[in-house]
């Protein structure tokens, strides 16, 4: 089975900590050039050393934020000048927790800004290398909200399914060209994220932490929350050779959490 990654070129959005930087971690350690991509840019020059070298790859990183749409094109623009990216993975913060009641027309709009306006302008500067290359992969970390609503998530259940049907229609337009787009689905994994999410829940519901945290484990088949390598090894896979005939699916990385087939 083919899962080497050398030779080809991975942009990895979010990638300074948590899934983002797992999986830099884990492309590179396949063979990956890589291309981290964050807004903090002491944060990026902090963890491009992590990074594993297994053929004297020439890691680099450039810094945009998905916030900003004009930003992220141009930051873009001036990588694929220099660079074909065969490998796309569009990762960026979820949006804040809290009912969907209480949520505002600017909430959506920023949300929809950073996870549909960010992945589709970095998903249409680079297929066109990936057309001429024969080969590219477009995958978006996205939630298990995406199959099924999570409690106080109300905009990020929102953007969540509207990234997965962006996806999907995408995988459909450009799969003739070897391009796949696929979406991984993590759980509960023990990130900043999950730390914020417990948090909040403490305090809407007010009860402690330790309690949220132990009703989380108990929703979970595996009785454990995920690891950030565990939703990046999936990734890993997609991106691969191996996983040549896999696209438009969202595939779940969650311990068996989510209440569907």
């Amino acid at each position: 089975m083919n899962i080497s990654l050398e030779g080809k070129y991975a942009l990895v959005c979010g990638s300074t900590q948590g899934i983002g930087l797992a999986t830099a971690k884990v492309l590179a350690s396949m063979g990956a050039t890589c291309i981290l991509l964050a807004r903090n840019e002491e944060s990026l020059k902090e963890v491009l050393p992590l990074l594993p070298v297994p053929f004297s790859q020439p890691h680099s990183y450039a810094v945009a934020d998905f916030s900003d749409s004009h930003q992220l094109k141009l930051v873009v623009e001036t990588i694929l000048k220099k660079t074909i990216i065969e490998i796309l993975v569009n990762n960026t913060g979820g949006p804040k927790a809290g009912s969907i009641t209480d949520a505002t027309s600017d909430d959506f709009i920023n949300a929809f800004t950073q996870h549909i306006i960010g992945n589709h302008t970095l998903a249409n500067a680079v297929i066109p290398g990936m057309k001429l290359k024969g080969y590219g992969r477009i995958l978006n970390i996205v939630s298990t909200s995406l199959k099924t609503p999570l409690p106080n998530l109300g905009v990020s259940n929102t953007i969540r399914a509207a990234v997965g049907s962006w996806a999907k229609t995408l995988s459909n337009e450009i799969g003739q060209y070897n391009i796949t787009v696929n979406n991984i689905l993590p759980g509960f994994t023990e990130t900043a994220r999950l730390t914020s999410l417990i948090a909040n829940r403490a305090s809407t519901q007010n009860i402690d932490t330790a309690s949220v945290k132990n009703e989380m484990l108990e929703s979970i088949p595996m009785k454990r929350f995920g690891q950030a390598e565990e939703i990046a090894n999936a990734v890993g896979f997609l991106a691969s050779p191996a996983a040549s005939y896999i696209t438009g699916t969202s595939l779940r990385v969650d311990g068996g959490r989510t209440p569907s087939i």
